[in-house]
């Protein structure tokens, strides 16, 4: 579904990414994995078009994103959810989720006029919050309106960076259940990235580790071994 070829990246005159290759596979949840600093977020960003790369290859269904602005990589199918969330904090919660409508027409030949209703049945609190502005909801209750506004394009994809800094314990626990729910009801692939060992144990179904800009081991989720941890995710 999306592969990444030989992809070298620089950021500040440093290069962060060398050589990477990644191969995400379509129903798959992916978990990138790796100590602060390894090239993780940069990765992601990549992928969306906010960080330019150097050399190689991003593909999605055959297609190279390299070539694709950022806007229109959402029209692709790939809803992103960043590293602190990035609501619009002076905006509504109906407001933020509204933002996505119009990617989601182009994307599907329909022109909804309502924000669809599953993405309240995920998030039952977003509905009673709809009036609220963004910026006075809790840390956890951001996160579910990044999500929710990520979905609301349909997406095939859903890319989350870190999606539990920051959150309470019973909202980590929602968000993976509906990672979880997506996976397994619609098919939706996932990429996250992730520090919390025991979040990505319960809802990944595969690893990449990577370290200095690569990818140094990738495999089943039930294969993380302590000896990979200890190399690669120990402090």
């Amino acid at each position: 579904m999306i592969s990444i070829n030989k992809v070298d990246q620089l950021y500040g005159g440093t290069q962060i990414l060398w050589g990477l290759d990644l191969e995400i596979e379509p129903g798959s949840i992916t978990c990138i994995m790796g100590r602060n600093g390894v090239g993780k977020t940069t990765l992601l960003k990549a992928i969306m078009g906010l960080l330019p790369i150097k050399s190689g290859e991003i593909t999605m269904h055959g297609q190279a994103l390299n070539k694709q602005s950022a806007e229109k990589r959402a029209y692709s199918g790939i809803g992103y959810v960043p590293q602190g969330r990035d609501i619009f904090p002076m905006l509504t919660v109906e407001e933020n989720l509204r933002i996505g409508l119009p990617v989601r027409s182009k994307r599907t030949k329909d022109s909804p006029k309502d924000i669809p209703e599953k993405i309240f049945e995920l998030f039952p609190v977003l509905k009673d919050m709809l009036h609220r502005r963004g910026g006075d909801l809790s840390g956890g209750q951001q996160q579910q309106l990044a999500i929710g506004r990520a979905l609301v394009l349909e997406p095939t994809v859903l890319i989350l960076d870190e999606p539990n800094e920051g959150i309470q314990p019973n909202i980590v626990k929602q968000i993976g259940d509906v990672i979880l729910k997506l996976n397994a009801e619609d098919g939706l692939t996932v990429i996250l990235v992730e520090q919390k060992l025991g979040f990505a144990r319960r809802v990944g179904k595969e690893f990449r580790l990577i370290e200095k800009g690569r990818v140094v081991a990738s495999d089943k989720m039930e294969n993380l071994d302590d000896s990979l941890i200890k190399q690669y995710l120990a402090v």
